[in-house]
């Protein structure tokens, strides 16, 4: 099911990083169990990719209290769901994506409607073709998972589906900005003892070059791997690996290709 949404996925990927590039955001909006995965998708954008939590967004109906404590009724506020957006000041820039298994949330719909209404770009993350979301957005990514093992429980197929989906979507986002190269991640935060380890293989893998080298680069940077990478495949400082990575817009490729 979730193999069969690639295509759509892919295209509300490439309108994700076209509008981040000019100063947007990659917005989600749902209710329940698609609300929490859409939250979960966005607090981990920053710390793997060096995004700011401004630049990836999660918001649920019934607040970020609904993570923990399920606030069933706030899906059917669309007065509340056209509100985020205006608080947001959603712009053209932007990329906003309803999540909802059924397709049916009111306070997504709403959100999703008054974003396009601003300019925004609009995708729906959905488990049902031809929904009153999907039809409300310009693109629906439908993954068909069909009837659940526990009639309704929508966490169960749905939800995993729709992980899968976000996974792809902001993961292929950020590979369009530039946040990875190869298959490495790096802008990864060094924010504990394991990201600074994984710091040192990915400039390693990169550069291929022994943890001494990598060490002493990234000291030297910041612990910044993107331009420790470039200060050893290139052989500058890092006052000049930052300078040549800001004129190819932070992708390594650009500067040692």
């Amino acid at each position: 099911a979730v193999r069969l949404t690639i295509p759509q996925a892919a295209g509300a990927a490439e309108h994700a990083a076209a509008g981040i590039a000019k100063g947007g955001r990659l917005i989600y909006v749902g209710a329940g169990t698609s609300g929490r995965l859409g939250v979960l998708d966005a607090s981990e954008c920053p710390p793997t990719f060096g995004v700011s939590y401004e630049t990836v967004q999660g918001h649920i109906a019934g607040g970020y209290g609904a993570l923990i404590h399920a606030a069933e009724g706030a899906e059917d506020d669309a007065d509340a769901g056209a509100e985020l957006i205006d608080s947001l000041d959603v712009n053209a820039d932007d990329t906003v994506i309803g999540i909802s298994a059924s397709g049916g949330a009111r306070y997504v719909i709403a959100a999703v409607k008054r974003a396009r209404e601003k300019g925004a770009y609009t995708a729906a993350i959905t488990s049902n073709p031809n929904t009153p979301l999907g039809r409300a957005a310009e693109t629906e990514i439908a993954a068909i998972t069909g009837a659940e093992a526990v009639a309704g429980s929508t966490r169960m197929k749905c939800g995993t589906a729709q992980k899968m989906v976000l996974n792809m979507l902001s993961t292929c986002t950020m590979i369009r900005l530039g946040k990875v190269y190869g298959n490495l991640m790096v802008d990864v935060k060094p924010s504990n003892e394991k990201l600074i380890r994984r710091c040192v293989s990915i400039v390693c893998a990169a550069a291929e070059c022994d943890e001494a080298a990598a060490t002493a680069a990234l000291e030297q940077c910041g612990y910044h791997p993107k331009i420790a990478i470039v200060m050893l495949l290139c052989g500058c400082t890092a006052e000049e690996a930052e300078k040549r990575l800001t004129e190819k817009d932070g992708y390594i490729a650009r500067v040692v290709g």
